[in-house]
């Protein structure tokens, strides 16, 4: 495994858990706005509906992955600008 790659490894943990935390956040706010309510359901939530739960689920999905993209970008991006080699 090459250096960069290996020194990376511990700044990518970071990272993921950062763009974890935003995420959540962001598909809380998200919820909020779209069901006017504070709390998404859980997938077991019984006074729920299908749709409500996996619209949820969609949602939160998508927000993750947006997230954790842009910050894993960013993260490589900016990796390449202080040592001069993309990490992946």
């Amino acid at each position: 495994m090459k250096t960069p790659k290996i020194a990376y490894k511990p700044v990518g943990l970071v990272l993921g858990a950062v763009s974890g935390m935003l995420a959540g956040a962001a598909f809380k706010q998200a919820w909020k706005a779209i069901s006017h309510d504070d709390d998404a359901p859980d997938a077991t939530d019984e006074d729920r509906s299908w749709g409500e739960i996996l619209l949820a689920a969609s949602l939160q999905g998508a927000i993750f992955a947006v997230v954790k993209a842009t910050v894993d970008r960013a993260g490589a991006a900016a990796t390449r600008r202080f040592t001069g080699t993309w990490p992946g």
